[in-house]
């Protein structure tokens, strides 16, 4: 298998867009190489732990309500290309997500990450539900086959949360300034959301040279 090592925030709506068109692709390749595990980045680190109102985060953020509504529509119009409905209009609060990527930690401990960050972006761009909210992640984690009650045990802990900081800030330091991010067998970056012919292109060739590689005699054939 090949390492595919995904940088991600639950909030970010072109990790969503990325997440569907990669599905797509893999979908397409039943027989795919990749290994996939998901990696913390917050967009907004300095979020306050209550969050804030999303129309004022958007405003502030993007420099006022004009220049906020067009990068939406910009964004709205890729989702859509992708065969996603976003309702951007059920999202009142913009949360911190800290929690939400423990959450999505302790799902890869138990080879449940795909579905709990498919339902993290659900739960948020689609049901606008406050995923900064420890009963709501509780929720999240039991509709994703995880143990509802003792997520909800956890996240009333500090488990894990200097770790995940720490390996965010990690990613940072070596030069990741923005997600989704897709490191291929830690060695190749694709940045932003990638067409689902990129992601065919990717796989049929590491697949080809997967086949070849395992073609080849040993050592000891060729002497």
């Amino acid at each position: 298998m090949i390492r595919l090592d995904i940088f991600s925030d639950p909030i970010c709506p072109w990790c969503y867009i990325g997440k569907t068109l990669l599905d797509r692709a893999l979908e397409s390749r039943a027989s795919h190489p990749f290994s996939v595990e998901w990696h913390p980045f917050q967009l907004n680190p300095g979020m306050p732990t209550g969050g804030m109102d999303r129309r004022e985060y958007l405003e502030t953020k993007f420099g006022g309500k004009l220049q906020a509504v067009e990068v939406y529509a910009r964004i709205a119009e890729a989702a859509r290309a992708a065969g996603l409905e976003i309702n951007f209009e059920a999202i009142i609060r913009t949360p911190n997500t800290l929690d939400a990527h423990r959450l999505i930690h302790w799902a890869g401990l138990e080879g449940r990450q795909g579905a709990v960050v498919g339902a993290l972006f659900r739960a948020y761009f689609r049901d606008g539900r406050d995923i900064g909210d420890a009963a709501t992640l509780a929720e999240i984690a039991g509709e994703a086959g995880m143990d509802a009650a003792a997520t909800a045990r956890l996240l009333a802990t500090d488990a894990d949360r200097d770790d995940l900081i720490a390996r965010d800030a990690d990613a940072r330091q070596k030069g990741l300034t923005g997600v989704p991010g897709f490191l291929v067998a830690q060695q190749y970056l694709l940045s932003g959301a990638q067409p689902v012919d990129t992601w065919l292109q990717v796989i049929d060739e590491l697949t080809e040279k997967l086949t070849d590689t395992e073609a080849e005699p040993d050592q000891e054939d060729r002497l």
